[in-house]
């Protein structure tokens, strides 16, 4: 069998109804902002793989960390050990987070942001109170294990396992006019003086549509929660390393007592997860009780290729050219939402440093809106990347991307609708 008949037959994909899909594309190979598949077509890939990709693909300034850590240290233990590349990338991730004195090593997003509750309940736990209560915001994604689960929005993807998911007090979308709303009911909650933390993706909620939020009311609402003692948690997984204009998207806002952190963070090379926080978290674990202690952790704590990765992608975030690509890009946003705002199909167009999206006008709005079905292909058969949300087209490309590149996928999608 072919490489490509096992993964038909054999491999199981990710968002996919197996039943219906069909062949997925096969691709050997990519560079810079392109894909390419065996079968001799290319691909732009204007959504960062998944908006990891944050410098492009096998950069070679990160391919050649690799492999040199590679050749030195591929891995070693992490409890009761440690190595050269984990003490480098914390240093340079805490200098851009200079509250946070600490961080925790995991895989992923989502087992960053399960860091991040466990850290927020037991600090309750060790101080003595029992804290249990979450606020999040509807229509939030943190990832796909429990806890992120329990924590992100009410869904068709969360059905299956609602009796399993800890209960979490939801406020409105602070942003599209509900941010009166959204205050009020967190302050609702926030009252009773029973809440451990509250979670938040600052700026911009990635899964559910890019929806913008509005930066006064999110900061109201975490500067009012810092102020009564709640812990609060930035979900930075993939509003983090340049995608809102600035390094981080809490750079907009006020930071928060614990980030969580992955996608860009290695520039798209490699799985890595990282959890940081502010000191007076860290310091509540700290006793000669050893059931005060952290007991988390992953076989690939801390690995040591995917922090050389992370360095690398931070040495690039360190280069001028690179931030200079983020602003070109963000004013390229802007440019074509403003020529397409009034467009008689488009309900509403945004942007937001890299970020730019525009919902199509098609009925009820959501993942399944079967508009999807007619985008995600035409688009493919264009050249071009682009994993609809519903009825939401957006862009969130490598940095790499050159105007010509990004007129590309503008005009195509002036194109798409004028076909509807």
């Amino acid at each position: 069998m072919s490489w490509i008949d096992i993964d038909q037959k054999h491999i199981w994909h990710p968002y996919t109804q197996e039943h219906t899909a069909g062949p997925n594309i096969p691709i050997e190979r990519a560079k810079g902002s392109w894909l390419y598949a065996s079968d001799g077509k290319k691909y732009l890939d204007a959504v960062s793989s998944w908006w990891v990709t944050a410098h492009g693909h096998c950069h070679p300034h990160i391919t050649k960390r690799v492999s040199n850590q590679l050749a030195e240290l591929e891995h070693c233990i992490f409890a009761g050990f440690t190595h050269p590349r984990a003490a480098e990338v914390t240093e340079r991730v805490l200098s851009r987070l200079p509250k946070h004195q600490h961080a925790f090593f995991s895989d992923n997003g989502s087992t960053s942001v399960e860091v991040a509750l466990k850290m927020a309940f037991q600090y309750w736990h060790n101080k003595g109170q029992e804290k249990t209560k979450i606020i999040a915001i509807d229509g939030a994604y943190h990832g796909d294990t429990f806890g992120a689960m329990s924590v992100s929005g009410r869904s068709s993807f969360t059905e299956p396992f609602k009796s399993m998911l800890f209960d979490v007090e939801f406020i409105p979308f602070p942003g599209d006019g509900t941010e009166k709303e959204a205050i009020a009911a967190y302050h609702a909650i926030a009252s009773t003086g029973d809440v451990a933390g509250i979670i938040y993706e600052p700026m911009v909620q990635g899964a559910s549509g890019m929806r913008v939020m509005s930066q006064e009311c999110l900061t109201e609402i975490i500067t009012d929660a810092q102020s009564k003692g709640i812990i609060t948690i930035a979900d930075e997984v993939f509003t983090g390393f340049g995608r809102t204009g600035k390094f981080f998207a809490s750079d907009h806002l006020v930071h928060p007592d614990i980030a969580c952190l992955s996608k860009a963070l290695t520039g798209g090379t490699m799985a890595l997860g990282l959890t940081t926080c502010m000191p007076y978290i860290y310091e509540s674990f700290l006793s000669k009780d050893p059931l005060k202690a952290f007991f988390h952790g992953h076989s690939y704590t801390g690995n040591p290729i995917a922090c050389a990765a992370a360095c690398a992608s931070l040495d690039l975030f360190d280069k001028k050219e690179t931030w200079d690509a983020i602003s070109a890009i963000e004013y390229k946003h802007s440019e074509f939402i403003a020529s397409i705002s009034s467009h008689r199909q488009v309900r509403k167009a945004r942007c937001l440093g890299t970020i730019a999206a525009l919902d199509i006008q098609s009925g009820d709005t959501g993942y399944f809106n079967p508009v999807r079905e007619r985008l995600y292909p035409w688009f493919l058969q264009r050249g071009v990347l682009l994993r609809p949300l519903g009825n939401t087209i957006y862009i969130v490309p490598p940095y790499c991307i050159t105007e010509e590149e990004l007129h590309m996928v503008y005009a195509l999608i002036n194109e798409f609708l004028e076909t509807l």
